[in-house]
């Protein structure tokens, strides 16, 4: 029989040496001085926010004003036990978990256009993961109008399910970049599968990667 491993946190010294032989010290120095602010902690934000945590970005700014739900455990990253909880708390005690030494932020609001400005002011890249085309359409022109010196990487189109090789990252201007298949909407026949969600998800967090490299092609 084997014997049980002994439960032991890793220090942050050891968390960040095995990231730098993973990225290499130089990036993994501007990953730990990043912040990133998700706007939206359902489907895709959740995978993001979780993404960008295990990858060592030194801060990730929450935001989000629901609570946990039943119908959100088939897609997003939270717990059946964590179900009436709010999002932003759900969320931070789960990343806790993954990785312990990023300073998570989260403000548990809904972000409006007479708000935007305070929740994300300071923020270099905005990832915007919400539902709506409205609260999307929103947020978009917030950040692009009213906040110059952020860059905004959005969604649209990950229902269904279509084939994978359709969600890709498309480069709109130098400080707006959109993942997803461009097409596919929420509806009956739609559906919302983990899979295609977590696919869109992952180009958003690695189109956030590749920025605080400096790379700013898709």
């Amino acid at each position: 029989m084997w014997a049980a491993a002994e439960e032991r946190m890793p220090s942050r010294e050891e968390l960040r040496a095995a990231l730098e032989a993973r990225h290499g010290a130089d990036w993994q120095r501007r990953a730990a001085a990043a912040e990133v602010a998700v706007c939206g902690l359902g489907g895709l934000g959740s995978h993001i926010a979780g993404a960008l945590a295990r990858a060592g970005v030194g801060k990730l700014r929450l935001i989000d004003f629901d609570r946990v739900d039943v119908t959100n455990l088939h897609r997003q990253q939270y717990k059946a036990c964590q179900v009436g909880r709010y999002k932003t708390d759900a969320l931070r005690e789960n990343l806790r978990e993954i990785a312990p030494y990023v300073e998570v932020e989260t403000h548990t609001a809904r972000i409006t256009a007479e708000n935007l400005e305070e929740l994300l002011r300071g923020a270099p890249i905005v990832c915007e993961a919400f539902d709506s085309a409205e609260a999307k359409a929103m947020l978009t022109d917030g950040v692009l109008t009213r906040l110059p010196g952020a860059t905004l990487v959005a969604a649209s189109g990950m229902a269904g399910l279509g084939s994978a090789n359709r969600i890709r990252t498309r480069k709109i201007t130098d400080r707006f970049y959109l993942c997803g298949d461009g097409v596919s909407g929420v509806g009956e026949i739609d559906g919302l599968y983990v899979s295609r969600v977590m696919l869109c998800a992952a180009h958003q967090a690695h189109m956030v990667l590749r920025l605080i490299a400096g790379e700013r092609d898709v």
